[in-house]
């Protein structure tokens, strides 16, 4: 047993263990099943994971944390997830909901009101479950009257930045009348994430590690490109070609639109949260109510993608059924998760680059590792 998966099965367990039983079992190592996969599609570094039935069944990390370097990627090394952030906001807007400081119908006109004066009045039909379900009319992109470029430049704090977005976004119309069309919208997810911050009256970055990444364990999971940038004291995302992007403003995306993909954490940390959610498919509902769950997990009506509050819905065979799963990437990172909860298990996979790829490989990875825990538990 290598120490790195010991450490892995110690930070996966939710909670000590009864003095009768003994430690976590350590999860299988993958890393050999990886090896391949990365050489395959010459991707800097590949980490996975499998989680059945509430624990981590599988983990693996191979490559480097920098293209040229002899940096090895270890289980504990953070990697950006990207858009997977976003149903880690839905949660926690959820989480709110619960606590009664937000509704599901809140909408933009009760969380800017007069803050906003030149708000479009069509906004104040655009609720919070439009923003989770991308129904809500936000743009797909912030290019506008230059919004995008003033964000990415902007050295105000990041609670400051999301109001300056919404200031620019509710100045224009809205794409379309809420819940009428799908249109995917990081706009939209930063909204909410605007919105849970403003009702409780916290940061949106502070919220997140008090609501929901301190009550899971979540202790690597953080905001922006992970490390320090003094060292190469973790991976470095790398484009789509393959250059290793220097840490700092221009390797991660502003953080405006932290809500909807600026999130950072090791593989163990993220496959927790993964648990939460394949939990609660699966009776085991915590943090929230198995009802708040079944609104996550639900798709919006209407034309389009089957899109819930940060998870595709599709049907898989291997699955068994439906899967929930969602994939993230900054152009620099890339990951992705299946969610299948019939068959009470998942599969994660990223790397440290982005691009075509930086896809294949994490799909080849979740594809190998689908397969390894079939076998497994035949």
């Amino acid at each position: 047993m290598s120490s790195a998966l010991l450490v892995a099965a110690l930070l996966f367990a939710q909670s000590p263990a009864p003095a009768s039983e003994s430690q976590p079992a350590a999860p299988r190592d993958v890393g050999a099943l990886l090896e391949p996969i990365r050489a395959k599609h010459d991707v800097p570094a590949l980490v996975g994971a499998i989680v059945s039935r509430g624990t981590l069944e599988a983990a693996g990390a191979c490559g480097v944390r920098e293209r040229g370097s002899a940096a090895a990627v270890t289980l504990e090394d953070r990697f950006h997830l990207g858009s997977c952030t976003k149903a880690m906001t839905a949660t926690l807007c959820a989480i709110l909901v619960e606590q009664q400081k937000l509704a599901w119908d809140s909408n933009l006109g009760q969380a800017f009101g007069d803050d906003v004066p030149r708000q479009a009045p069509a906004w104040k039909q655009v609720q919070l479950q439009h923003l989770l379900c991308n129904r809500g009319g936000t743009p797909a992109n912030l290019d506008a009257d230059g919004l995008w470029g003033r964000l990415f430049h902007s050295p105000k704090p990041p609670a400051q930045q999301r109001f300056d977005l919404a200031r620019g976004v509710l100045a224009r119309e809205p794409e379309f009348a809420p819940g009428e069309k799908y249109l995917y919208s990081n706009a939209g997810f930063a909204l909410a994430g605007a919105m849970a911050e403003r009702a409780a009256k916290r940061d949106f970055e502070e919220l997140m590690q008090r609501e929901l990444f301190v009550p899971l364990g979540m202790n690597s999971a953080g905001f922006g490109p992970p490390g320090s940038g003094k060292s190469l004291d973790q991976p470095r995302g790398h484009s789509a070609s393959g250059a290793a992007i220097p840490w700092g403003p221009g390797s991660d995306n502003p953080a405006a639109i932290a809500p909807a993909g600026r999130v950072h954490a090791n593989i163990g940390d993220w496959a927790k949260f993964i648990a939460l959610h394949l939990d609660a498919q699966n009776g085991r509902a915590r943090l929230l109510s198995a009802e708040s769950f079944a609104k996550l997990h639900t798709p919006a009506e209407g034309p389009g993608e089957r899109y819930a509050m940060g998870w595709v819905q599709a049907e898989r065979a291997w699955a068994g059924g439906t899967v929930l799963t969602h994939s993230g990437s900054n152009t620099m990172w890339y990951c992705v998760a299946w969610l299948a909860p019939k068959k009470d298990f998942a599969v994660l996979a990223c790397t440290n680059q982005g691009g075509s790829a930086a896809q294949k490989a994490c799909d080849d990875v979740a594809g190998a590792l689908i397969e390894q825990h079939a076998g497994q538990s035949k």
